[in-house]
């Protein structure tokens, strides 16, 4: 139902590769031209990646003015987030990584040019269940309560519009003496006297 026929799957080796036009190269140096791509899919990789900002600025480099990234985050208040706080689950992924709220988010991408639209919350259910229960789900998607497993940020880059500087014209300089300086009338017409004189 995506609008957009061209999708490009990045991988960070060979290895993890599902397809073989698969992009392979380290996540914040994507060999593709600046504002290439009308949307960009960062899907649970802020975490984990040992610098996230340039993660984050690469993404907004290769995304075109008006276009849209979508990013899936751990999110540290939902249910699972309050688990992190076993010493035993700290050593294990997901909850190894840095998990970071919208909020925080909001304002990384604030400083490379991008508003968020909209942010929902998935995955809810009670602390040591699976986030199976469809009841659960349904409420708290409704509401879009901020205490889910995950959240999707819907962000959209602003426009870069050229600021146009038009020169300012004095009408006192444009029209009188001084606009020319010290020039003076040098010609055949120059000595000739009015009939008024």
């Amino acid at each position: 139902m995506s609008p957009i026929h061209h999708a490009l799957r990045w991988s960070p080796t060979r290895e993890l590769a599902e397809q073989p036009e698969t992009l392979v190269c380290l996540p914040h140096a994507l060999p593709l031209p600046d504002a290439s791509l009308r949307l960009v899919v960062i899907h649970h990789l802020l975490e984990v990646v040992a610098e996230p900002h340039h993660v984050l600025q690469e993404a907004a480099r290769v995304t075109a003015d008006g276009g849209e990234l979508i990013i899936f985050g751990w999110d540290p208040v939902g249910v699972s987030g309050w688990s992190r706080l076993l010493p035993r689950r700290r050593e294990q992924l997901p909850w190894r990584g840095h998990w970071r709220t919208p909020g925080r988010l909001r304002d990384w991408l604030a400083f490379v040019d991008f508003e968020i639209e909209r942010v929902d919350y998935c995955g809810f259910h009670l602390p040591g269940r699976l986030p199976r229960n469809a009841t659960l789900e349904t409420l708290g998607r409704r509401h879009n309560l901020p205490l889910g497993d995950t959240f999707m940020i819907r962000a959209r880059r602003r426009q870069q519009r050229a600021q146009i500087q038009r020169p300012r014209l004095s009408l006192k300089g444009a029209l009188g003496g001084s606009a020319l300086g010290h020039a003076t009338r040098v010609g055949r017409h120059a000595n000739r006297k009015t009939p008024l004189e």
